[in-house]
């Protein structure tokens, strides 16, 4: 018997946000706009997807308004994948689950990766929160960087080397 597709049945507001990004490759293209992948044959590269599946999910993420398409004027036939303004306000949550999947599958050498309040360099606590200067900063105010439990060994793959330097959220790859 084939799972659903949605919760229709469910008057919920997790369940609607459920089905718009609570499919696991969903979350890990998220993630990757985020840390700044714009490009189609990028997000495939990095995340191992087909492209059948790619496809139908940034379609679907475009659809809902967390993406949108824009030409790439001098690569004819191209589109990149831009976060709208929807997709940022998913920060806090994405950061949430991140910090909460750190914690949960915590290596001996420490973090995987760093999210730093980018004005004043401090590693964000586990609300989102910068404990020197007690915000709780935006995407556009936080670096990342990989952590001393980083596996450079497990992907070599052009995103991923692009990715093992501090680097600020958002902004594009290349």
């Amino acid at each position: 018997m084939a799972l659903g597709i949605d919760y229709a049945r469910q008057d919920c507001s997790l369940a609607r946000a459920l089905e718009l990004v609570g499919e696991r490759w969903t979350m890990l293209i998220v993630r990757d706009c985020f840390f700044g992948v714009r490009r189609f044959g990028d997000f495939q590269l990095h995340l191992d997807i087909s492209k059948a599946v790619l496809a139908q999910r940034l379609g679907a993420l475009v659809d809902a308004g967390l993406l949108e398409r824009q030409a790439r004027a001098l690569e004819g036939g191209h589109d990149d994948y831009v976060p709208t303004a929807a997709l940022e306000a998913l920060w806090p949550a994405v950061f949430a689950l991140s910090y909460w999947g750190e914690e949960q599958t915590a290596k001996p050498a420490g973090k995987r990766r760093r999210f730093l309040h980018a004005p004043c360099g401090t590693d964000l606590g586990h609300l989102g929160m910068c404990p020197e200067c007690g915000v709780a900063p935006g995407p556009h105010d936080i670096d990342t960087d990989v952590g001393p439990g980083y596996d450079p060994d497990t992907r070599s793959d052009e995103v991923s080397m692009q990715l093992r330097t501090r680097r600020r959220l958002l902004v594009p790859l290349r």
